[in-house]
């Protein structure tokens, strides 16, 4: 495995940096060439699903995926062989902190066992690395979703069989703090912010000075309701609802992720169609819109308690920022904590080029898998 930090030793500050990015979704594949902080060829592969429903399991998709890449660069006449280092979405992985981390063997194993979870994220890591070592350049990851910053007290939950997590946007979130960071004219290490991840999944981080101190589970039911899950819900009438015989286990978990939240009460996931709705007089889609936005702002009061109200500034970013009725529903009920800064939509790809980028400058440290990350014993 290549040595990136004895590799880097020999570059120049000026030095233009090419870097392929990988982001794997469930059926799709998206790639980017980044000649340091600027697209050069970004596309969306669109994979069959009958091919992809062939394969047992998630992971052996990698070499059909990696193939399809690959010839997806030859034909967009992309030559490989100037890459300067390959970089993938991180998967499901052992808690870490945030940074940039080389693809490693102890990585490559826990990627393809599935460590936390079977999930198209995990090829990422995989397709870089088989990218990268035939090509003798390193290969990294950049925040997965399993970043865990959390300080101890945040981790208590009240129920001592179960402690809170950190499953957020974190790739998005760090991406946006560090953008505005250089906004406010600031090292991200030295700013107070919340961040807001608006999309399928709704998260509300608290940035410490470039730590992730507290952010809810976006995905198991914690926090404000988004387009998809349910966030927080009353825990007796739900535990009521689970064993009442009506539904089985995976029918419950449904409802809450895939088929809560927005899709629950009105039929959709588009914010677009409901803003239509409203526009065309819909008060139930009125009501549960509005009650989305107020959920989001009581989630950004409470982040903002955690840092005792120094909070230099609220950021919104994901699709949900898009839209100008939504945003001001938010910010009408948070102008008072901070100024509100919107940076709409998730660029991944440029977050993913962002990191590897800064790592191959030698702005950032490269990181070693799985590091020294050590959660408090609660």
């Amino acid at each position: 495995m290549l040595n990136v930090k004895k590799w880097r030793s020999n570059t120049l500050p000026d030095t233009k940096y090419r870097i392929l990015v990988i982001n794997p979704g469930s059926t799709s594949t998206k790639i980017g060439v980044f000649d340091n902080e600027i697209s050069i060829f970004e596309k969306t592969i669109r994979h069959d699903s009958e091919m992809i429903n062939s394969f047992d399991n998630i992971i052996d998709q990698y070499e059909f995926r990696k193939n399809t890449i690959l010839e997806t660069l030859d034909n967009a006449g992309i030559n490989i062989s100037k890459l300067s280092a390959v970089c993938g979405r991180g998967g499901l992985l052992r808690p870490i902190e945030g940074g940039t981390y080389a693809v490693n063997t102890t990585m490559l194993e826990d990627l393809r066992t599935g460590f936390a979870g079977q999930h198209a994220s995990n090829l990422g890591g995989i397709i870089a690395y088989e990218i990268a070592s035939g090509l003798n350049i390193p290969s990294f990851i950049v925040d997965p979703v399993v970043v865990d910053e959390l300080e101890p007290i945040a981790r208590i939950s009240g129920f001592s069989l179960i402690e809170r997590v950190s499953i957020f946007h974190a790739l998005n979130q760090k991406a946006v703090a560090r953008r505005v960071s250089k906004e406010l004219g600031k090292k991200y290490t030295e700013l107070n912010l919340i961040v807001t991840h608006m999309g399928g999944g709704i998260t509300v981080g608290v940035h410490k000075q470039g730590k992730v101190i507290d952010v809810n589970n976006g995905l198991h039911g914690d926090g404000p309701f988004s387009p998809e899950r349910a966030g927080t819900v009353p825990v007796g009438d739900l535990v009521a609802l689970c064993y009442s015989g009506q539904y089985y286990r995976d029918e419950i978990m449904k409802k809450l992720v895939g088929q809560g939240g927005l899709v629950g009460y009105l039929g959709t996931n588009d914010a677009v169609e409901v803003e239509k709705r409203i526009e065309a007089g819909d008060e139930q889609a009125s009501l549960i819109y509005e009650a989305m936005a107020y959920q989001v702002a009581k989630e950004i009061g409470a982040a903002s308690a955690v840092l005792a109200g120094k909070v230099d500034a609220i950021v919104l970013t994901g699709g949900l920022a898009y839209g100008k009725g939504f945003v001001k529903s938010i910010t009408d009920r948070i102008n008072w904590i901070a100024d509100t800064i919107v940076h709409p939509g998730e660029n991944e790809l440029q977050a993913l080029a962002e990191g590897a980028l800064r790592v191959l400058r030698g702005e950032e440290r490269v990181k070693e898998y799985p590091g020294t990350f050590k959660k408090a014993k609660i």
